[in-house]
């Protein structure tokens, strides 16, 4: 019989502890926290302006009296971003129409900091629609400009009114 109290005893015992080491055990959830800095930054340089050299067309061409758009890319760290840059296609704010206007824009390098490193963004872009693709291989400034020419359908004259467009400036990780 003591056989079987001792028994019994220990298992009464392992069940305790078990039963003690489960409510006992806590778990926690201990955050790592990190701050990362752009190594890419970008900055308007110009606000682009429409001129409107006919009823019909509104344009940042300067011989049609506008402005060209201009945004600078500062980059600190080399073969890290992409710089994605999309000309306007609606207006983001604007007078009522009367038809639908048709927009055609395009990103060029303006100037660059490094001639050397930066010498072929332009000729290695990727286009796709009015979206224009850098890959920023060096380090430095590089100021992009985006023309946008609008037309109203059916030749139809655009009613007076402010109209903005927005120039969408991306600085992408690769």
């Amino acid at each position: 019989m003591h056989h079987k109290t001792n028994f019994a005893t220990m298992v009464v015992a392992a069940m305790m502890f078990t039963t003690a080491s489960f409510s006992a055990a806590q778990a926690e959830n201990v955050p790592i926290n990190g701050t990362v800095q752009s190594r890419c930054v970008i900055q308007t340089d110009n606000a682009g302006t429409y001129g409107n050299p006919n009823a019909y067309t509104l344009s940042t061409a300067p011989s049609d009296g506008g402005e060209l758009a201009v945004v600078r890319f500062d980059v600190s760290l080399a073969n890290a971003y992409y710089a994605i840059i999309t000309a306007p296609s609606a207006f983001s704010s604007s007078p009522n129409l009367p038809d639908i206007p048709t927009f055609v824009g395009d990103t060029t390098v303006k100037s660059v900091s490094d001639s050397t490193g930066m010498g072929t963004y332009e000729s290695s872009k990727i286009q796709y629609d009015m979206t224009d693709k850098y890959d920023l291989t060096a380090t430095g400034s590089t100021w992009f400009e985006t023309s946008s020419t609008v037309t109203m359908g059916g030749s139809k004259a655009f009613p007076g009114g402010n109209y903005t467009a927005l120039v969408v400036a991306e600085c992408i990780a690769q």
